[in-house]
């Protein structure tokens, strides 16, 4: 039976058991006239049917429906956008930034002729800005939808062939959707810890660090990447002493090891403390905080450490439970990744993957990248992602941001190399608005001068990051660079100056 005949009837049945309120069946039967729309039935067959509503997923529908493909979306959280825009990039953007003010306006304000008797944290209402930004892009995402005729379905999606698509949907309704080519692209959920439960309460994830109801005293990061970092800051900044613990000899690992010294001592200055080479080994949460117990990482003495909250962000692992990739066969890796070629395509025919379930950087645009390659792909066009030209960035003050290799992989590489620095403490505008801690570090090749990779760090070093990815993306020299006119005074003079550092001498240090 097709979908909206189950829902009519579905309809007549409840209307039974309402009251004799004419209004009350006239808002019912409304109510599931508007569920029904923009549901694919399993009688129609889609040219694509996306498994996943976020970054990845729903830029692929919309590319897809932009192709003139015919295109269903099915997401299972009810909104659009994924963790990227629910509980991840967007909200932590956006404390990032409300708690960027409230520490400019208790530390620098006053330097600048600003003063106040006295400035407070109001967290609801940090929160409720928060919470409006991820409405307001969620919405925006279905109007997306909607504007290019992409059908979308609310519900948990799984295979039932390699062309079929059962799912059971937020309204308590089960149907088939049928396409000729399907893109799994699930994402990727929190990375547990052995022997630590997550309750979102006192030992939370990055979902639970978001809506935390007040500061806390004592907050303990288990993991140094990315995530740990951001959220970290966040809170370090409203007041909370903050102990980040790492397994690892170093901070973000991926990161340019010169860029990340600067970053580490950077961050210490904010009073952020750091435990590196220590592994937890134990949880106590039955006093009213939580105790860890640590240990080095190579063994050794163990100490405790208390906390009101507990981070785990100790990384992110492929969300691919509850598919039946099993049941079509579909390979994976042993960490759970699908595995895909160059075209995105997976070992079974006309399934395809993208974004964080597929190997490669954990990163939304990187799975937006995807998603238009794959479907371009699809549609008998060309598609292209290179990883390697990808770039990366940490969202604390200041920020760190990073495209193609480190100095590090470059020596790995064996290639004979040059590099060139710019610290901003000699660009002009950095110093006119006393934001001047930071670099600019460029690698380029000795003989051909092609740049290798671009490590910034510094006050919107994700902004500035952009002229670098250009340039490594077409293959341009620290020259090229070099002779392009900046406008002055700006921040990405520094980039400029660091270019003409590499092939040649700066003007301004």
């Amino acid at each position: 039976m097709a979908l909206a005949s189950l829902v009519r009837r579905k309809a007549y049945l409840l209307s039974r058991n309402l009251s004799n309120s004419p209004a009350d069946a006239l808002k019912y039967s409304f109510s599931l006239s508007n569920f029904s729309r923009g549901f694919a039935s399993g009688s129609e067959e889609n040219d694509v049917v996306v498994i996943g509503g976020g970054p990845g997923g729903y830029v692929a529908a919309i590319k897809a429906a932009q192709l003139g493909l015919k295109t269903t979306c099915i997401e299972k959280r009810g909104t659009l956008g994924g963790t990227c825009l629910n509980v991840g990039c967007i909200p932590s953007k956006a404390l990032l930034h409300s708690s960027h003010m409230y520490h400019e306006a208790t530390h620098s304000f006053a330097g600048h002729g600003v003063k106040f008797s006295s400035v407070e944290i109001d967290l609801p209402a940090m929160m409720a800005q928060k919470d409006k930004a991820v409405s307001n892009l969620t919405r925006g995402i279905e109007g997306l939808f909607k504007k290019n005729k992409v059908n979308y379905v609310k519900g948990y999606g799984k295979f039932i062939s390699p062309s079929e698509v059962s799912v059971d949907t937020i309204e308590g309704v089960s149907t088939v959707v049928k396409g000729k080519n399907i893109i799994i692209a699930t994402g990727s959920d929190v990375k547990s810890l052995p022997g630590i439960t997550i309750d979102e309460k006192r030992i939370v994830s990055s979902t639970g660090a978001l809506a935390l109801q007040e500061v806390p005293k004592k907050l303990i990061v288990i993991g140094a990447g990315y995530i740990g970092l951001e959220m970290g800051s966040v809170w370090g900044r409203l007041g909370s002493e903050v102990t980040v613990v790492e397994f690892a000899p170093d901070i973000v690992p991926s990161m340019d090891a010169e860029i990340r010294k600067q970053f580490q001592r950077s961050l210490e200055k904010q009073k952020m403390k750091f435990m590196l080479k220590t592994k937890v080994v134990g949880v106590d949460t039955s006093g009213n905080g939580v105790k860890l117990t640590v240990e080095p990482a190579a063994g050794g003495d163990q100490t405790t450490l208390e906390a009101d909250v507990v981070l785990v962000s100790a990384g992110r692992s492929p969300f691919t439970a509850g598919l039946g990739l099993d049941k079509i066969g579909v390979e994976t890796d042993k960490i759970g990744r699908i595995l895909v070629n160059d075209r995105f395509a997976t070992n079974v025919a006309g399934v395809y993957a993208i974004g964080d379930v597929i190997p490669g950087p954990m990163l939304a645009h990187k799975a937006e990248e995807d998603g238009v390659a794959c479907v371009e792909f699809i549609a008998g066009k060309h598609g292209h992602v290179d990883y390697d030209k990808v770039p990366g960035v940490v969202y604390t003050h200041p920020e760190v941001a990073s495209v193609g290799k480190t100095e590090e992989q470059v020596k790995a590489l064996g290639v004979d190399y040059r590099v060139g620095k710019f610290p901003f403490l000699a660009n002009s505008r950095a110093k006119a608005i006393d934001d001047a801690e930071g670099i600019v570090k460029i690698l380029a090749d000795k003989e051909t001068d092609k740049i290798l990779g671009v490590h910034i760090m510094a006050p919107n070093a994700g902004e500035l990051i952009h002229e670098a990815v250009l340039a490594i993306n077409y293959d341009a020299s620290s020259e090229d660079i070099a002779r392009v006119c900046h406008a002055h005074p700006t921040m990405s003079e520094a980039l400029k100056e660091a270019a003409m550092a590499t092939y040649d001498k700066p003007i301004h240090i």
